[in-house]
């Protein structure tokens, strides 16, 4: 691959041991008995350590969705036209999607970055057009992106990472494009060794037909490009989608950073696999939202070790959706850690060593 993405592999931001400690101490002293918050402690101590401080906040939330078309689209691997990948542009733009309500609702700043659409967008300044081609390759019959795609690609993940690097930060990375279900399919097939019919799912809302199709597609594709033992980077630039890339630049830059990201569902969890194949230390600043409903995700978060997402409540919309939704669990756990009472403070009797 080319010398321009040799950066992937840069180290991420230690997290500070120290304030982890601290943080752990402080759980142990709050009124409450030891552990009684279960994940909720986790998460403040967690937070602690990547902001090195101690009173971890998620006030400031950056949500950025990566948008762009796929050529595999051309395959009838989904139930909607790939003209909605630019109608759902024009709805962001609008504030009418899911993740805008979301955004809105948790006083969170809203970022739309368009790679390429075959119809056309024109939503002004509202969405920050960085287009590569109207959509990828035919993953189908031939690579999905050229390396100069790629690396534009990723260069804008990048851009994003690096304009939300606020003060105690949050990053979250969203995704819009007809038939990217496949692309990441196809992607998490072969990072994982698996068989296709152990990931592929409904997407957008195929039936069972439309499912067994999909799988047919994606695996024909796989024994033409015989990917077996290439590296994540190159699996990407044959599989995936400009929004993928995206994504998967936007995460290591992020932990490269030290802000801390909320990975969102299927297709953004197959873009953080992609990160921590390419740089296993970005580990460290990914927090897992919700259990996505799509089948393959159960055995897709098994490749992160001990990892567990926050929810499960049968999302599968994409956008960053489940990931917003976990918003106000995180500014929860911080308000916990940082105002409750410790038990010298509230003058309450701990518990004994019996």
């Amino acid at each position: 691959m080319s010398t321009t993405l040799s950066w992937l592999t840069q180290a991420s931001k230690s997290l500070s041991q120290q304030h982890l400690q601290l943080a752990q101490k402080r759980q142990a002293v709050l009124t409450k008995p030891a552990g009684s918050l279960g994940a909720f402690e986790l998460l403040a101590i967690r937070l602690a350590a990547m902001q090195a401080t101690q009173r971890p906040s998620a006030d400031n939330v950056s949500i950025n969705i990566f948008a762009a078309d796929h050529g595999i689209a051309a395959e009838g691997v989904s139930a909607f036209p790939q003209a909605v990948t630019a109608e759902m542009i024009k709805n962001f733009a609008r504030g009418g999607a899911a993740i805008c309500v979301a955004a809105k609702q948790n006083s969170a700043n809203l970022h739309v970055w368009n790679l390429g659409t075959v119809a056309p967008v024109d939503c002004g300044a509202v969405v920050k057009n960085r287009i590569i081609a109207p959509q990828t390759a035919n993953f189908a019959q031939s690579p999905a992106m050229s390396s100069d795609q790629l690396n534009n690609a990723m260069l804008v993940g990048v851009e994003a990472a690096e304009s939300a690097c606020l003060p105690e930060g949050l990053f979250i990375g969203g995704e819009m494009g007809i038939a990217n279900t496949s692309a990441a399919t196809a992607i998490a097939t072969v990072l994982l060794g698996c068989n296709v019919s152990d990931l592929v799912g409904p997407g957008t809302g195929l039936n069972a037909d439309g499912v067994k199709h999909k799988a047919s597609v994606i695996d024909l594709a796989l024994k033409r490009h015989n990917l077996s033992g290439s590296d994540a980077l190159q699996v990407l630039k044959s599989l995936g989608g400009f929004e993928i890339a995206a994504l998967v630049a936007g995460y290591i830059r992020c932990a490269q950073l030290g802000i801390p990201v909320i990975v969102d569902g299927f297709i953004c969890t197959v873009a953080a696999l992609v990160a921590y194949r390419i740089n296993p230390s970005v580990l460290d600043w990914f927090i897992f939202s919700h259990q996505s409903a799509e089948p393959g995700y159960q055995l897709l978060i098994k490749a992160f070790p001990n990892q567990v997402p926050l929810l499960d409540l049968g999302m599968r919309l994409g956008e960053g959706s489940g990931a917003a939704a976990c918003i106000p669990l995180i500014r929860l756990a911080c308000a916990w850690h940082n105002d409750m009472a410790t038990f010298e403070e509230a003058a309450v009797s701990e518990q004994s060593e019996y």
